[in-house]
């Protein structure tokens, strides 16, 4: 997930294209996130909430968004580092349109409500950095797992969602184990799982996600950036063997020239032709899985 290694990446990039962080900041705020993305095909109208989500440690702020007629199966998603903002809530909206009821959550809402950062915040910057990195030091797997259930229950409790479908999460960078700890708390409802640049997936850890991969049976996609496949190249082989022993679908691949964080419009290292592409075998995996 984000870190110093990196961050030296993404500024290595940004030199070579003459862009400076806040200069990308700035450029991020002009152009609109939500114009970032092609049109979706057939789109269905939408209603969008701000809702508060009760959990065993507080009130979480969340947006809910889902197609304005019928239910439909629910997606639970996890931000990136720099949590809640415009770009997720247009990347939930999009998946609404594509008929999704869809959580997106404030991670650190022990902390902060949303936004915890401004438009064009990066985590390049020392100032961002200062905000989310003892936030995203307060959460562990303890409260992955009691956040996971809490969103689950909400969701399944919304008269837009079908429950007899199975529900879907995603997650991104340090969403990324988020989302496998959340297929193995709710294992019965849980259909499918997908990160993006998630980071921390197959660590030595004693609660690294991986090993919880026995305790599930979610349809899984990870799309992994290449510069994280580079400094961390086992990773990938550890899940894809974790998987075969237990016996369940996953898709793991390396996004050539994708670099951490290529996902998110406001990203410093956006990706619009591997962001499609990751977008697109999501849609694969969440209509076949749920």
């Amino acid at each position: 997930m984000c870190d110093e290694r990196t961050q030296h990446d993404t500024d290595t990039f940004l030199n070579r294209l003459g862009i400076t962080r806040r200069q990308f900041g700035k450029l991020s705020v002009a152009a609109g996130v939500a114009a970032m993305f092609p049109p979706v095909a057939n789109a269905q109208d939408v209603t969008e909430t701000d809702v508060e989500v009760t959990t065993p440690d507080g009130v979480a702020d969340c947006y809910f968004v889902h197609p304005s007629t019928g239910q439909h199966p629910a997606v639970l998603v996890w931000p990136d580092i720099l949590g809640l903002r415009p770009a997720f809530r247009a990347m939930g909206n999009r998946l609404a349109q594509s008929g999704y009821s869809v959580l997106v959550v404030n991670p650190f809402y022990r902390d902060a409500r949303s936004p915890v950062v401004g438009e064009g915040a990066s985590f390049g910057q020392s100032e961002t950095r200062d905000i989310v990195l003892p936030m995203a030091g307060n959460l562990n797997a303890e409260t992955h797992f009691t956040d996971a259930k809490a969103f689950v229950s909400f969701l399944d409790q919304q008269g837009a969602v079908d429950t007899n479908r199975k529900i879907g999460t995603t997650g991104y960078c340090m969403g990324g184990p988020m989302v496998m700890r959340t297929v193995a708390a709710v294992p019965d409802r849980l259909g499918a799982g997908a990160t993006f640049h998630g980071g921390g997936l197959a660590t030595d850890g004693d609660d690294s996600p991986h090993l919880l991969i026995p305790k599930t049976t979610a349809h899984m996609l990870h799309c992994v950036a290449a510069n994280d496949d580079e400094n961390d190249p086992e990773a990938k082989n550890t899940l894809r063997a974790a998987y075969a022993a237990a016996g369940i679908p996953a898709e793991i691949e390396v996004y050539e020239g994708a670099m951490h964080g290529w996902c998110p419009p406001d990203s410093q290292v956006y990706n619009e032709t591997q962001a499609e592409r990751a977008w697109s075998r999501l849609l694969v995996l969440l209509e076949s899985a749920l």
